[in-house]
């Protein structure tokens, strides 16, 4: 099955924030169903049975304490001008913290023959864009200081991802929860 390891966005303020934004910038893309909004903390891909519960038992492992992220500014992957996911950020405090979550995650599933394919970098994708939809810089930049709201991180997830036509649908497979 396809795996991952994330943060989800729980927080029903910010949830709201998001989805009112989605309906107020006018660009052809899919928007990102709110119960899927989430950090993706590792990527695992495809994994067995029996290499399932050795993950589980490797992020059952990792020891954190809560914190707090702030949600702000916009951006696009790969660029603006050929964008394939328009995301949110995060303020550097918080993206810090969600960057060394990220390394504990690495750093135990590492062993397991799990590397991440590129560096962490804290985004929320809000946008998924299949056909060339041209520069967005512009819609962008009117709304790229957007200050969404604060999450508190309280657990990551082992997720399973089905993919479907209508989009994937994400169960959880494994909490792991912060000490505090």
């Amino acid at each position: 099955m396809r795996t991952f390891v994330a943060v989800e966005i729980s927080n029903k303020d910010l949830i709201d924030s998001i989805e009112r934004f989605q309906k107020k910038i006018n660009i052809n893309a899919k928007p990102v169903e709110p119960e899927n909004f989430h950090f993706t903390l590792q990527f695992l891909g495809e994994v067995s049975d029996e290499t399932l519960q050795k993950v589980i038992q490797a992020l059952r492992s990792i020891e954190f304490s809560s914190f707090e992220l702030k949600l702000k500014e916009i951006g696009a992957f790969p660029k603006p001008k050929f964008p394939r996911v328009v995301w949110i950020g995060t303020d550097n405090d918080g993206g810090d913290r969600l960057k060394e979550l990220a390394k504990d995650v690495q750093k135990v599933l590492e062993p397991l023959g799990f590397t991440p394919d590129k560096p962490f970098k804290p985004h929320l994708t809000i946008f998924r864009i299949k056909k060339k939809i041209g520069d967005i810089s512009k819609d962008l930049e009117s709304e790229r200081m957007v200050d969404f709201g604060i999450q508190k991180v309280t657990n990551i997830k082992f997720k399973k991802s089905e993919l479907t036509p209508n989009g994937p649908i994400y169960s959880d497979l494994e909490e792991v929860r912060a000490k505090e």
